[in-house]
């Protein structure tokens, strides 16, 4: 590792890189979720504790295994009861026999996403098994996947809670689930990779916009997930879409790290072969069959992709495209998203017109493109002391320094005198 590298911070890269893998790993050996996360925490405070005085060991992510698991073994020693019921659970498991394959001689080839299927078990309830997902597997914290689910960090911890004790209670096995089960548990671990790759393009906190390892993580759990049902349409269209929002990485941000929009990108540093892959595969996702909502965003999203330069942009089809997708997943940020399209389609006045109609939605509420977009469309309209409301607004809810910055330059034109 990097020789300017603090223990501290090369605990931090393990623990982003390998939380999710030891996780897995340390379920699948003892079969309970809490007896894995308690000594994956322990091997990282053991880490903090060696590393600084020993140096970073050559295999940070194999140290931590071991000592996870010696650490696991311990509290089996001391704890009888806990020892009895994992065995128990272990009886029943090897009782149900082995699971079929999705294909013959072709397994789930990553302990994550075996227990991405786990978690997204049909006695879970909905909006638990997307949280579990991201906060075990995804490695993010309570508060980042709230911000994920547009939610209070509270409501997510009950959440995460309640998706952990019925796991236990119900004694879902963490297995590869039969290819009959897989169908229903799709959409939910769709669902969990997608807010996964959204916290790797567009941070809910912290000092940098992006999470790059977090979205190309994302990526590489869908492409699996493409290989092995390469029949269902929306993993198709989940791909395409990530691929296409991703290509334009680079040209995001400016040398500073603060956000350079759409409108104002170099085209140029978009990366086209990811791109014609993206396309490719959303044109794949819409054929043969109803579009589905991943579909439907990964049209949207080539759009802007092959558009030379914003005014090139079909902002006709865009705003069809919106149309179709709020039909199909109704949802104030769908809204957010069309209204803006509306906007450069027809004039700003007819897009804060549609934002206005949202302005009493709570999801929007804690959500700072909210405010941002009004913001943008009153200055367009000449009404900058709205705008620098909204842009306030806006500021107090961001919660990336980038974003802050970015609206701080905004607010600060604004409130910049006449020359």
């Amino acid at each position: 590792m990097p020789d300017e590298w603090t223990a501290g911070a090369s605990v931090e890269a393990v623990f982003r890189e390998e939380r999710g893998r030891l996780l897995a790993a340390l379920v699948r050996r003892f079969g309970d979720l809490d007896l894995a996360e308690e000594v994956t925490s322990e091997a990282i405070e053991a880490a903090l504790t060696h590393w600084p005085a020993q140096g970073v060991p050559p295999a940070p992510g194999a140290w931590l295994m071991t000592t996870a698991r010696r650490r696991a073994v311990d509290r089996l020693r001391r704890d009888q009861a806990l020892a009895s019921r994992l065995a128990i659970l272990q009886v029943e498991a090897d009782r149900a026999g082995p699971v079929p394959a999705v294909e013959p001689g072709d397994d789930l080839p990553d302990e994550r996403l075996q227990l991405f299927f786990t978690c997204a078990h049909p006695a879970l309830a909905a909006e638990d098994r997307g949280a579990l997902i991201l906060r075990f597997l995804a490695g993010l914290t309570t508060p980042e996947v709230a911000r994920a689910f547009l939610v209070p960090p509270a409501t997510m911890a009950k959440r995460i809670t309640r998706a952990k004790t019925k796991i236990r209670d119900a004694r879902i096995p963490f297995r590869v689930p039969g290819a009959d089960e897989l169908p229903g548990r799709l959409p939910g671990v769709l669902q969990a990779i997608y807010s996964l790759f959204t916290e790797g393009y567009a941070a809910s906190s912290g000092p940098h916009l992006q999470r790059p390892r977090l979205a190309e993580e994302a990526i590489r759990l869908a492409r699996i997930l493409h290989r092995l049902l390469s029949g269902e349409r929306e993993t198709a269209g989940l791909l395409a879409l990530m691929l296409l929002v991703h290509a334009r990485r680079d040209a995001r941000t400016g040398p500073d790290g603060a956000p350079v929009l759409l409108d104002e990108q170099d085209r140029s540093r978009w990366d086209a072969p990811m791109i014609a892959e993206g396309s490719a595969l959303a044109a794949a996702s819409l054929t043969g069959g109803p579009p589905g909502p991943y579909g439907v965003q990964a049209a949207i999203a080539a759009l802007h992709d092959e558009a030379p330069h914003l005014d090139a942009t079909d902002w006709e089809q865009i705003v069809a495209l919106y149309d179709v997708l709020l039909a199909l997943t109704p949802s104030p940020v769908v809204a957010l998203n069309r209204a803006a399209a509306v906007a450069m389609r027809d004039g700003p006045e007819a897009g804060l017109e549609l934002l206005d109609e949202l302005a009493d939605e709570p999801a929007l509420r804690g959500h700072h493109p909210y405010p941002a977009a009004r913001a943008d469309l009153l200055h367009r309209l000449g009404r900058d002391a709205e705008a620098a409301a909204a842009y306030r607004e806006a500021l107090d809810l961001a919660g990336t320094g980038p974003d802050r910055e970015h609206l701080r330059r905004r607010l600060d034109l604004l409130d910049r005198p006449p020359a």
